[in-house]
């Protein structure tokens, strides 16, 4: 994957040529909301996806067989982002800039068919070359999203070019701009929000219905996680596409963009966009390989699963993840254990939820775990309130001395229409790896396609009396021996 930057300018054109990579890790709790996860979910189409297609760029015009009447693909959906030069986002202080550009790699890996191409605005104050480069780009546009963009200059020039894109979405921009669904302008009067109230005198059916999509999108931003961000331009790109104005007046694509306000993405029960799901394919995640020294085989990688069990009461605690709508439950626990049966692995996830009357309160999973065709891999599944969720779980990186590991997983629930992806960083103790693991520790990430700043910590204070312990019969270590963990706090 590339990007070029080129002085204020951002151009992505991304390539995915890798076999297939599920986004983060499996380390994850659950499927539902009572279960942690750490990940990304996203939504699929049903229609020819423009995954099987061409790169946009490099395309060959459609031809239309008479003897099949084929429909030529879908032309590709385009949309650019203006970001601020400089501006700083709520995740953890990264640039908006870099915040995007990774959002456009992301969207690849759900489909091909979606161009994300992504400007600063330094380009239009600086250089009259590089802004008639995005003035090209935003003829070309079906949606122009305006990030953190609150320079006159660039205000009045965004506004004098964009006129003809039909669906411009404002985020943290100055209230200056407006927001266009299907060419309906969508006013606000709240400074810094812009999906305010809506002004005027029109009261029509497309122009209230234009705000209510325009609003429940901006409450999904206004969450701040990488994963929200992306799932709001996938759900204008899959539902809305050029005919944004269509996705208004259908209450399938109303209903769609309204689930952002009633479930998170990663939410599988409820299955807003009524979708069936398949286990995602992109990026590509390759296991560790080495191991102190040794290539790994399939009983040190369970080993590495185990983990400090035997020493501990637990495997790994989790430290930090890529969602919050899963790292928002404390004191997560993992136990991977081999069972009694030949051959048996098993996962169990120890974590809190609060009850609606504020009561923190324990819970555990049980996961089948089975080997993947390479040493590292492995295929979870889990039986929860009625739904079937697999997942496909590498091992990334364990550190030699166990004192931390990063595992990815993607997976789906089928039936709940919902895939997702993600990863988690464990250690023994729930804390951050030291400082010198730093380098080794986003190299891994890097491996996954997630960003430091994406990861989102959990909370492993007040963690009285879980309930931890596994089955009678149970064996733990094959390969691998623990060292004594009496030289840290736990």
């Amino acid at each position: 994957m590339r990007g070029s930057l080129l002085d204020g300018e951002v151009l992505m054109s991304v390539k995915v040529h890798a076999p297939r990579f599920l986004t983060p890790v499996h380390t994850r709790i659950g499927f539902l909301l009572n279960i942690p996860k750490f990940g990304t979910s996203f939504p699929h189409r049903h229609a020819t996806s423009r995954s099987l297609l061409p790169h946009p760029l490099h395309a060959s015009p459609a031809v239309v067989s008479p003897v099949t009447a084929e429909q030529p693909p879908e032309p590709p959906v385009r949309m650019v982002a203006v970001v601020g030069h400089g501006a700083v986002s709520p995740l953890k202080s990264a640039l908006w800039q870099e915040v995007m550009l990774h959002t456009a790699e992301r969207l690849k890996w759900v489909d091909e068919g979606y161009e994300l191409v992504v400007f600063t605005d330094e380009c239009i104050q600086s250089d009259q070359q590089k802004a008639l480069r995005l003035e090209s780009e935003l003829l070309k546009a079906d949606i122009l999203v305006i990030v953190a963009v609150t320079g006159k200059e660039s205000i009045e020039w965004i506004k004098i070019h964009s006129t003809t894109i039909d669906n411009v979405i404002c985020f943290d921009s100055s209230p200056d701009f407006n927001n266009k669904l299907g060419g309906y302008e969508v006013h606000n009067q709240v400074k810094g929000s812009i999906f305010g109230q809506v002004l005027g005198n029109s009261q029509s059916d497309k122009t209230i219905e234009s705000c209510e999509v325009v609003q429940t999108v901006s409450e999904a931003w206004d969450r701040h996680s990488s994963d929200d961000i992306r799932f709001c331009l996938l759900c204008m790109l899959k539902n809305c596409g050029r005919q944004v104005l269509n996705c208004l007046l259908d209450p399938n694509c109303r209903k769609a963009l309204q689930c952002l306000n009633q479930c998170s993405p990663v939410d599988q029960k409820n299955n807003c966009l009524e979708l069936e799901a398949e286990v995602p394919t992109k990026p590509y995640v390759p296991p560790m390989v080495m191991f102190r020294g040794q290539d790994i085989n399939y009983e040190m990688a369970e080993d590495f699963l185990v983990g400090w069990l035997g020493n501990l009461q637990w495997s790994w605690r989790v430290v930090a993840g890529q969602n919050p709508a899963y790292d928002q439950f404390p004191c997560q626990y993992q136990l991977f254990y081999r069972g009694k049966a030949k051959g048996s692995f098993w996962y169990e996830p120890v974590f809190q939820v609060k009850t609606l009357e504020g009561q923190m309160v324990w819970r555990r999973r049980r996961y089948r775990v089975k080997r993947g065709k390479v040493p590292g891999t492995f295929h979870f599944s889990v039986l929860d309130n009625g739904v079937v969720s697999n997942e496909y779980w590498t091992i990334v990186d364990v550190a030699d001395d166990l004192s931390w590991g990063l595992f990815h997983y993607h997976g789906a629930a089928r039936a709940a229409g919902q895939s997702y992806t993600g990863a988690v960083l464990v250690s023994p103790d729930g804390a951050f790896p030291d400082e010198r693991e730093r380098t080794r520790v986003v190299a891994a990430l890097d491996k996954c396609g997630i960003k430091e700043w994406e990861l989102y910590n959990v909370d492993n204070c007040s963690c009285i009396d879980p309930p931890l312990g596994i089955p009678q019969g149970s064996s733990l270590h094959y390969a691998i021996q623990i060292e004594d963990p009496n030289r840290m706090p736990v």
